[in-house]
């Protein structure tokens, strides 16, 4: 069965009607989602309503900050979920009191892990699930990746940084385009990134995931209407238009 894993949607809704019409122009019908599904992005509401449908989805730091209160943000990211919880706790036009409260407990009911034979998903790391980075000079940081390894059962995927790529247990990082966007998981221990729907930063402005068909992995980069969404960002005041610049860019 074809499996696509998704992360970082952070309320772009166009990046994600994208991505989604691929997935099921691949006859791909089961969706995992490893977090972030609000948080910088203009329709929290909307992606959080597409999200409901998938097979799986994981608590990603802006998804919790949402819940709770943000720790460790930045003053935009800060100020930007401060807006996207105003958003969820108030009413579109067509919004019900049972769609409102539908979204916060979907929201409060996510799971910090999903464990399935050798795979392991979450958000940021097997280390620390919603909120640890792991970036690709961490490989030069041995002590850091051996625990973090040392947690898997044998293939994580994960989310959080929006760099794609794969972890070797041998200390290397390889970004899709040195794996020909294709990579077989063997009998090593591997950290997949799956990248980012609504926010890349590897320098890369298309959206990224990831398919998982047997013992292959395919990373997939989707072209959006990036300009768009830019603009929803630059009408919203309490919305940085930082946010929306950083998207042209991939950064």
């Amino acid at each position: 069965m074809k499996r696509a894993v998704i992360s970082d949607i952070h309320g772009n809704l166009t990046a994600l009607k994208v991505v989604l019409e691929d997935i099921r122009d691949r006859g791909i019908e089961q969706i995992y989602c490893l977090g972030d599904v609000v948080g910088y992005g203009p329709n929290p509401r909307e992606c959080i309503d597409l999200v409901m449908d998938f097979d799986l989805c994981i608590l990603g730091n802006h998804d919790q900050a949402a819940l709770f209160d943000p720790e460790g943000f930045s003053s935009t990211a800060e100020k930007a979920i401060f807006w996207t919880r105003e958003q969820l706790e108030s009413r579109s036009e067509h919004d019900t009191i049972e769609d409102q409260q539908r979204r916060w407990s979907y929201l409060c009911e996510l799971p910090r892990t999903h464990h399935e034979g050798d795979h392991l998903y979450v958000h940021g790391s097997a280390r620390s699930p919603v909120n640890e980075y792991v970036f690709p000079e961490d490989v030069y940081n041995r002590n850091k990746i051996e625990r973090i390894f040392g947690m898997i059962p044998k293939y994580c995927f994960q989310g959080h940084t929006h760099v794609p790529g794969v972890f070797t247990e041998s200390f290397q990082f390889l970004s899709p385009q040195e794996l020909n966007f294709k990579h077989a998981l063997g009998d090593q221990k591997a950290m997949v990134n799956v990248g980012s729907v609504g926010q890349p930063r590897d320098g890369d402005p298309r959206s990224c995931y990831v398919i998982i068909e047997d013992d292959t992995l395919q990373f997939v980069r989707i072209e959006y209407p990036i300009q768009e969404v830019v603009s929803q960002i630059y009408a919203i005041e309490d919305l940085d238009n930082f946010l929306g610049d950083r998207l042209l860019e991939g950064k």
